[in-house]
């Protein structure tokens, strides 16, 4: 009978440990300021297809966060808003796979509710009596941003630069400023925070978003049923429903 308690109590011992392993797998997760609207909701279609397990997120410029992978952070995936962002990462080995493209995404101007400053086109922002904010360089945002004004000889004099996409967003949301240049899917997100203003050259400084799973992955299969996700018919609904395009 003792004999018997204690297999009982051995097996029941192994078992909790068991299910504790399990309900303690996680995946660490880099991803875009920009993607967080979009990918907390494939978070969690992640998690209800993978019970016990659990998605850490690291949201910030992709810049950023590509700099913390090159000197040592661990993540078992990384999704850049451009491919410069990934090649960084994938020339300095860290890239278990080849990236996949999966998103795309547009500037455009955000302004006040209503857009009291009249603003209309990209050439309106260096109007002397607007305070303008845009992403810094080489945050993708601020990559694009130099494209646009590289390509039709606007020279813009903001008052701040932003390490994110979201903090460029804020300055305008808060009265901080009258208008910044932000990814249309952050203009979708503020809602009636903000008005859009599109502008036709954008159209020559798309950013494509690429994702990988990463080579110092602690669940490398999970990473993989991640990324899958994001690439599949479930996460790209999700993409297109908060405004990205096709890459």
């Amino acid at each position: 009978m003792l004999a018997s308690l204690g297999s009982l109590l051995v097996w029941t011992l192994v078992g909790c440990n068991s299910r504790s392993a399990q309900q303690s797998r996680s995946i660490t997760v880099f991803a875009a300021a920009s993607l967080k609207p979009a990918f907390t909701k494939i978070g969690e279609r992640f998690q209800a297809d993978n019970p016990g397990v659990r998605v850490e997120w690291d949201f910030a410029g992709s810049s950023e966060l590509a700099t913390q992978l090159a000197q040592g952070a661990t993540a078992d995936v990384f999704a850049s808003a451009d491919i410069a962002q990934m090649d960084r990462v994938s020339q300095a080995g860290l890239v278990a796979q080849n990236p996949a493209n999966f998103a795309s995404n547009t500037l455009v101007i955000v302004t006040a509710p209503g857009n009291p400053k009249q603003i209309g086109s990209v050439g309106d922002l260096t109007r002397p009596d607007l305070s303008v904010v845009i992403c810094q360089q080489p945050v993708p945002c601020g990559s694009a941003t130099r494209r646009i004004e590289v390509a039709t000889g606007i020279q813009l004099s903001p008052v701040s630069e932003e390490l994110s996409v979201t903090d460029v967003l804020s300055k305008v949301t808060t009265g901080q400023a009258d208008a910044a240049l932000v990814y249309v899917t952050d203009a979708m997100n503020a809602g009636d925070k903000v008005t859009t203003v599109r502008f036709p050259e954008a159209a020559g400084a798309v950013n494509i978003y690429p994702i990988a799973v990463l080579k110092k992955a602690s669940h490398p299969a999970l990473a993989q049923q991640f990324v899958a996700i994001v690439t599949a018919e479930a996460g790209r609904k999700i993409l297109d429903q908060s405004g990205f395009a096709q890459p």
